[in-house]
């Protein structure tokens, strides 16, 4: 689909989409039909329109790569519930977990050690859980708690791949900045800048520890989770299917479970492939690494007989990629109508009238409200950083004398915070779409929880960005 400029109509899609999501609470169907509406206004019949659109949009390297880490995933956890490992690893460790503000602290701290924005929600909610479940945690706080100390983690560390990305970026645009080794300074100067990742993560702890009240729809799913023990609500469609629920109930297996061969040491072979392949490869390997832990518990639980044959090996498998395919459907209509978007030049548009709004005393306000909005709309932290980068940082530079500065830090610090607004808000991010699955939440929920804490953060923000701009000399 050919790229152009639809002004305010390109953002029908996607408006149309959150509109139907927080009315009937039904992510496919809000996807879907924000995707046919795009596809109309472009201009295509219904049936060939969508058809280009779905080869457009999945048929490329990144989708089909975040597809197989969700197979591998779903076969990955499959072989958990069949070995009944997770129902065991739960009850070793529920006498050491004395609270819910234990576990919820234990999913924030461990976070703190990401080293991948896609491992990490779908790795921790594996593990904690059973955890969270056991002490009626709902399911929404935790892919709350996934989410938040994912991708704002991985921006406060300046060597992962995104401080190299955006360190990348401006090195291009070239003035004083002429290596990417003085990118990677100027992106660790703009670090104390990033206002929104450090109030999430501050405010996800503080609601961890019960310090900071819950609000909003959060309150009332703590509440239903607190006197009732139902930790989704009536209706929910979490993002794990139940065939995991009925693997586990089914087993049949009479090989006791060992939690240390069957679980740990999976987890440790995970986490160690990640950090070699990031030391050795330069990246996070994420799908190798979950392909290397499945093959070992295919062979392990082999020996152990807990597979009886070949068959019942390939039929867990099975199980566990049809329990993915609520997230996989998901996904790929976000992926999608970020192609819509796209396309109809909803980014150039919402720029284009976040530049009117330009003056010098709300420079770093406004360059986080278009990363923000841009961000929400496309769901791509990454592709805003792409798009505001390059105007931002000139603009900083116009108001230093083309001189590093405390503004252009901090203009630095806003395009990557209004990035991530849209990876914690966006019911199309990729990342919150993980969140959900690692948390088995209904995603729909997970995003009408989350946003009144992100909302917050990102008003918090704004004020703090306008006090920098006029003690930085913008004004």
């Amino acid at each position: 689909m050919e790229a152009a400029n639809y002004g305010i109509l390109s953002l029908i899609p996607l408006a149309l989409t959150l509109l139907l999501a927080f009315w009937k609470k039904d992510a496919v169907f809000a996807l879907f039909m924000g995707c046919l509406s795009g596809v109309l206004l472009l201009g295509h019949d219904p049936a060939f329109g969508f058809s280009a659109l779905a080869e457009e949009a999945l048929g490329n390297e990144d989708f089909i790569w975040i597809l197989l880490i969700q197979v591998f995933i779903g076969i990955m956890i499959a072989f958990f519930m069949k070995a009944g490992v997770v129902k065991a690893f739960a009850e070793m460790i529920a006498g050491k977990v004395k609270s819910p503000r234990s576990v919820k602290l234990a999913t924030w701290f461990i976070g703190l050690f990401t080293i991948d924005d896609y491992m990490s929600p779908l790795l921790r909610g594996v593990v904690m859980r059973p955890l969270t479940d056991e002490m009626r945690v709902p399911r929404e706080k935790l892919a709350f708690i996934l989410d938040s100390t994912c991708a704002s983690v991985c921006t406060l560390m300046p060597f992962m791949a995104w401080g190299a990305y955006v360190a990348g970026l401006v090195a291009d645009l070239g003035g004083p900045v002429t290596s990417n080794e003085q990118g990677v300074s100027v992106y660790i100067s703009a670090i104390p800048f990033n206002f929104y990742a450090i109030l999430m993560v501050l405010i996800t702890l503080l609601s961890a520890l019960e310090i900071f009240p819950d609000f909003g729809p959060m309150r009332k799913a703590e509440q239903r989770a607190r006197t009732t023990g139902k930790l989704l609500r009536d209706g929910a469609v979490p993002m794990m299917g139940t065939e995991l629920e009925e693997l586990q109930k089914g087993n049949d297996s009479d090989v006791k479970p060992n939690v240390m061969l069957d679980f740990l040491i999976p987890i440790i072979i995970l986490v160690a492939t990640a950090i070699w392949t990031y030391i050795a490869k330069g990246g996070v390997k994420i799908l190798e690494c979950f392909i290397i832990t499945v093959i070992y518990m295919s062979i392990e639980l082999s020996i152990r007989k807990v597979f009886k044959s070949v068959t019942d090996l390939v039929n867990t498998a099975v199980q566990g990629m049809k329990s993915v395919m609520s997230a996989t459907l998901i996904l790929a209509l976000a992926y999608c109508i970020n192609t819509i978007t796209k396309s109809m030049g909803a980014a150039d548009f919402l720029l284009g009238v976040c530049e009117s709004w330009m003056t010098p005393a709300l420079f770093l306000s406004v360059t986080f409200i278009a990363g923000a909005v841009i961000s929400f709309f496309t769901g791509s932290s990454w592709g805003t950083f792409a798009i505001c980068i390059p105007i931002a940082v000139p603009m900083a530079y116009s108001f230093t004398g083309g001189q590093l500065g405390t503004l252009v830090y901090a203009a630095v610090g806003a395009v990557v915070s209004g990035g991530l607004f849209g990876d914690h808000c966006s019911p199309v991010s990729d990342t919150s779409v993980l969140s959900s699955l690692g948390a088995a939440c209904d995603h729909i929920d997970h995003v009408r929880t989350q946003l009144p804490y992100a909302l917050l953060a990102a008003a918090v923000s704004i004020i703090l960005w306008i006090v920098v701009a006029l003690v930085g000399g913008a004004v």
